[in-house]
C-alpha cells in the first residue's frame, strides 16, 4: 500500500525538523548521536 502525497510530505516535514535539530546541536557529540538516531530511524523505515 502506497502513501498519499499528504502522507509523504508529513515524513519530509518530521525528517527535516530532525535535521534541524541536529544543526542547532553546539555539543558534537549529542549532534553525532542524534545524527545516528535519525539515520537508524531512516533505515529502520526503508526495511519495514
Amino acid at each position: 500500500m502506497g502513501q498519499t502525497d499528504s502522507q509523504f510530505k508529513a515524513f519530509i516535514r518530521f525528517v527535516l525538523d530532525a535535521l534541524r535539530e541536529v544543526c542547532e546541536e553546539e555539543n558534537p557529540e549529542k549532534r553525532q548521536a542524534k545524527m545516528d538516531r535519525i539515520l537508524d530511524n531512516l533505515q529502520k523505515t526503508l526495511e519495514d
